[in-house]
């Protein structure tokens, strides 16, 4: 069911089209008294999940009860955060999501289905777990907003991975993460029906048939000029999410005739402030990376490692290694077995030996980057010698003659090499 479809690559919505599209979508609807708006938090402030969020808080006014940004397990949003995303939503209807407290197993995928689903990698019931508020808060609508874009966990982020992901729990998103990341990273990114796609949709179909879920998607894309805009918005049920994702693999997978010797990809200071989130540098443009190659983070508001204490602590300790040395920790060590969205996140952000990761950050030392694996370089010298403000996507040289390819914003796509993908 799409009660609003409009993208495509070369289609470009205004803010107020997609406040339009979004309230012509819910008139269609019909009367709704009690409406919980599950949004991104600030790590998705590019998606339009703003503007988005703020028409849907104007369309239905004090018939809106909550709203609850699906955090996962990223620090809870700032005051300012707040302001700058969702500046019309009244304060006192957010909620914080506390992925270790406030959730509910509402029921568990089968270990039988898990197994073919994942082809033999995980054999285990994979618990589908919900924020309190999103089960039993007795609304009338569950409105969740966010961008379909190509990703590392999943294959293509949204639809339901904002409900199961962003407002779960600690079992259910470290599971699914890992599950991932076994599987394997290079085989989800960029592709629709995954493994953990079809657990999600079991959990969704079996256990939330009741739930008054509805899907707000945007697909976001780069114009000629490099400059951010939206390509696509669909509203309705699972089949606005699909619909989304196919636009979002057309729009957002950049496939490169050859592989690249040196990356540079630059990590905007105000939405990456630790590697946690920051190795989308990684994730999204690993495929691209020739063996041998190296890959230049500029990382200026990167200050810590994860986004929870913990886990900050398991990245520390363990650092990002190869799979097989990480699957290895979590088999011979209690504390990473019982955190599988860390031994999950190691094995994302490892260049697995094939290419060399540099990491430039503003607020972590060469020690902290070296002790995890990654190659350090100063952030003032490198933002000098590769000048990335105003920069265009592509191949540049430096004055000294250095040929490089750029990368503005990682997160909002996924690079591969044609060779990689045969």
């Amino acid at each position: 069911m799409l009660l609003f479809s409009k993208g495509s690559p070369t289609t470009i919505l205004s803010d107020e089209d997609l406040a339009a599209g979004l309230t012509s979508a819910l008139t269609k609807l019909g009367n709704r008294n009690r409406v919980l708006l599950v949004p991104p938090d600030f790590s998705r402030f590019y998606s339009k999940a703003g503007p988005l969020a703020c028409a849907a808080a104007d369309y239905f006014g004090d018939r809106l009860a909550d709203v609850l940004p699906a955090l996962g397990t990223h620090f809870p949003m700032s005051d300012e955060q707040i302001d700058r995303m969702y500046p019309t939503i009244p304060r006192d209807l957010i909620r914080p999501h506390r992925w270790r407290e406030d959730v509910i197993t509402i029921g568990e995928v089968p270990a039988e289905f898990v197994s073919e689903a994942t082809e033999g990698v995980w054999k285990r019931p994979w618990p589908a777990q919900l924020n309190n508020l999103v089960w039993k808060g007795g609304h009338d609508l569950i409105l969740s907003i966010g961008q379909a874009v190509p990703h590392e966990v999943i294959g293509v982020a949204n639809g339901n991975k904002n409900l199961f992901v962003g407002t779960g729990g600690e079992a259910g998103i470290n599971e699914s993460h890992y599950i991932g990341s076994v599987y394997g990273t290079e085989r989800m990114m960029g592709r629709i029906n995954t493994c953990l796609r079809k657990i999600l949709n079991y959990a969704e179909d079996t256990f939330c048939e009741h739930l008054p879920i509805l899907y707000a998607q945007t697909v976001i894309g780069a114009d000629d000029n490099g400059k951010l805009v939206t390509r696509g918005l669909f509203v309705g049920d699972r089949e606005a999410f699909e619909c989304a994702a196919e636009l979002a693999v057309k729009v957002n997978f950049n496939h490169l005739d050859e592989e690249l010797d040196k990356v540079v990809v630059m990590m905007d200071p105000d939405e990456f402030h630790s590697t946690w989130i920051g190795n989308k540098g990684i994730y999204r443009t690993r495929m691209a990376i020739a063996d041998g190659g190296e890959l230049i983070i500029l990382a200026p508001g990167v200050r810590t490692f994860g986004e929870d204490p913990e886990i900050d602590r398991m990245i520390r300790k363990y650092g990002y290694r190869t799979s097989s040395e990480v699957i290895r920790f979590v088999e011979e060590n209690e504390d990473l077995g019982g955190n599988l969205g860390a031994a999950a996140h190691l094995i994302h952000g490892s260049p697995e030996g094939r290419f060399t990761v540099t990491y430039c950050p503003g607020h972590l030392s060469r020690q902290q980057i070296e002790d995890v694996g990654y190659q350090y370089a100063d952030i003032a010298e490198m933002m000098a010698r590769y000048e990335p403000e105003g920069r265009s996507d592509g191949w540049h040289t430096t004055a000294d003659g250095e040929r490089f390819y750029f990368i503005g914003n990682p997160a909002m796509g996924l690079w591969a090499a044609r060779s990689r993908l045969e």
